[in-house]
């Protein structure tokens, strides 16, 4: 392969890439905590580095991206971090009782691979939880959560887990899992309009 042939496949890689990069480049600002010049172009570098000389195959993105839904998932997860570690500090700080924990099972409806990262990664940063196992066949993540003390709080956190999953779909999902999405959603409606008719009869 000739020099100018291998500068142009460098180029398209980092194109086809560039999400991920992108992600990577958030995920490390969030490490540090700083969101300034230095952490960007320090990430971007870093980000760069890890995808050249640690080869993997090309990650295959969904191709497509809703901005507005992407713009939401976004502040949704800030508000979602501070949330948690508000209720993390509440729980360490309440010494009339031990805050409970437990390993849930949280089976994923739409996942392919890189959705199941996605939401793994989403539900880790968020305090109070973290996933410590992740069943690729049966599109399974277990994760560890405290403050649990019922039945109804794993529900709570598994909900919690699959409302991710489904803001994640609406901003980066590829179509099928949007179209999927939305059917669901439908029949949801449709369920409860169903029944708000036949309550309303009685």
């Amino acid at each position: 392969m000739s020099p100018t042939e291998t500068g142009r496949h460098f180029w398209r890689d980092i194109r086809v890439q560039l999400p991920f990069l992108a992600w990577l480049v958030v995920l490390w600002m969030l490490l540090w905590s700083q969101f300034t010049v230095l952490a960007f172009l320090s990430g971007l570098v870093v980000a760069v580095f890890v995808t050249r000389v640690f080869r993997l195959p090309t990650v295959e993105l969904s191709g497509r991206i809703n901005i507005w839904y992407a713009v939401l998932l976004v502040v949704q997860f800030l508000f979602a971090v501070l949330q948690g570690a508000l209720s993390v500090t509440a729980q360490v700080f309440d010494f009339r009782r031990q805050p409970g924990a437990a390993i849930i099972a949280v089976p994923l409806k739409y996942a392919d691979d890189l959705m199941m990262t996605h939401v793994s990664v989403v539900s880790s940063l968020v305090p109070g939880s973290l996933v410590v196992e992740a069943d690729r066949d049966r599109q399974v993540l277990y994760l560890h959560v405290i403050g649990v003390r019922s039945l109804a709080d794993v529900e709570k956190q598994r909900e919690g887990v699959l409302r991710w999953e489904r803001r994640v779909v609406r901003a980066l999902g590829a179509p099928e899992q949007y179209r999927a999405l939305k059917a669901d959603e439908r029949s949801a409606r449709a369920a409860r309009d169903d029944g708000v008719t036949k309550g309303g009869a009685r």
